[in-house]
């Protein structure tokens, strides 16, 4: 999911909440705008003018997509109710995601997020209805009515038992308070999830065999939920098994180091070979200095390298690539990823006491999954 932030920009905050609008987004506005202004508006109220279907087709797609932007606010309210951070909204071209940091605190709340974006578009469907049945106006009767549609629509898409969707999150609350064990939830309804979403593909293929043109439609949407469903487990199992993980539980406290005076040479025979690693820190007189990546020094010219001094090369030593002992492990990994870092040191007045990295964070999930029980 974070992959949809990129290319996104913002354009209001909403509850202390980022709404952001991604470029596809304004590929699925123009086609809705035009599919209403051309095809839909003209059927609904033919005795109308060229340029009111057009002010009609923009104002629906508008607010289609505020109504999605709503459905998802809902789902951002009640997790703050339950102590969870939002990020921000994203609006895309297959609707809306919300990225909201960490997971519910028991099965009920789940429940309650999860079922609060439906209910929203099914009260909003039920809003616009209301008003579409006591207004005279043929045109707004067009435009309320096919608000009210879509809402129910996107309400009803959203129930489908397929994880990461609504629905599957309300399977996994039913599933993790039938078994008591989160992950195992998670695993069920991230394997239903990818099951409906090949079929949205199966379903794609074939239509396109029969000629049907929203086949393709369909593809892109299993494609979205497969891959989404697949992220959203991998995630929630790594938040799972590092839950109440400390830094110093997984640290690396036997350190190999090298001096910022030995030559590149030396270094890739005696330390990148030997031990197998991408990155050794840099110590002089016990001050930690920095670290040499394999990237650093894969660019030298082979001749040179025997000539060429550590001190050359090594990433300078940021503050942002300190941690603290006492902090989550999957803090360290939210900010080795988002510092594009393999490692962080805990430092101690400048003097290396630790280590934690990727690999090493990697390795153990590894071996924690193979340990936990979720059949």
């Amino acid at each position: 999911m974070n992959g949809f932030l990129h290319g996104s920009w913002q354009i209001a905050r909403i509850l202390g909440i980022p709404i952001r609008v991604h470029f596809t987004w304004l590929i699925v506005f123009g086609l809705i705008t035009w599919s209403l202004s051309t095809i839909y508006f003209p059927r609904a109220a033919p005795q109308l003018s060229y340029t009111s279907y057009w002010i009609n087709g923009i104002l629906a797609a508008f607010l289609l997509f505020l109504s999605v932007a709503i459905h998802e606010i809902a789902h951002c309210f009640m997790a703050m109710r339950y102590k969870l951070t939002i990020e921000s909204i994203t609006l895309f071209i297959f609707g809306g995601v919300a990225q909201i940091k960490g997971e519910p605190p028991y099965p009920k709340a789940e429940f309650k997020i999860a079922i609060a974006g439906p209910a929203t578009s099914f009260l909003l469907s039920g809003i616009f209805f209301l008003i579409e049945v006591n207004t005279q106006s043929m045109i707004l009767k067009a435009l309320f009515s096919y608000l009210s549609e879509i809402n129910l629509i996107l309400g009803s898409f959203n129930l489908i038992p397929g994880f990461p969707m609504d629905g599957g999150r309300v399977l996994r609350a039913y599933l993790w308070k039938k078994k008591a064990n989160y992950l195992y939830a998670t695993q069920k309804a991230s394997t239903i999830g990818q099951k409906i979403a090949l079929l949205f593909v199966t379903l794609g293929i074939f239509s396109l065999f029969m000629g049907t043109p929203t086949g393709l439609w369909l593809i892109l949407i299993g494609w979205f939920l497969y891959s989404a469903a697949y992220g959203s487990y991998q995630q929630s199992t790594i938040e799972t098994l590092l839950k109440n993980v400390k830094v110093k539980d997984i640290m690396i406290t036997d350190i190999i180091t090298i001096s910022p005076t030995m030559k590149i040479q030396e270094v890739i025979d005696n330390y990148f070979l030997k031990y197998g690693y991408t990155g050794f820190p840099v110590v002089s007189e016990d001050k930690y200095l920095g670290i040499l990546a394999l990237r650093d020094i894969k660019n030298i010219p082979e001749k040179e390298r025997s000539i060429r001094e550590v001190s050359e090369f090594y990433g300078i030593h940021r503050s942002q690539w300190e941690i603290m002992p006492e902090e989550s492990a999957l803090n360290a990994l939210e900010r080795m990823i988002s510092e594009d870092v393999g490692r962080l040191v805990i430092l101690d007045s400048e003097k290396l006491k630790g280590m934690i990295t990727r690999n090493g964070i990697s390795k153990y999930l590894e071996i924690k999954l193979n340990l936990t029980k979720v059949q």
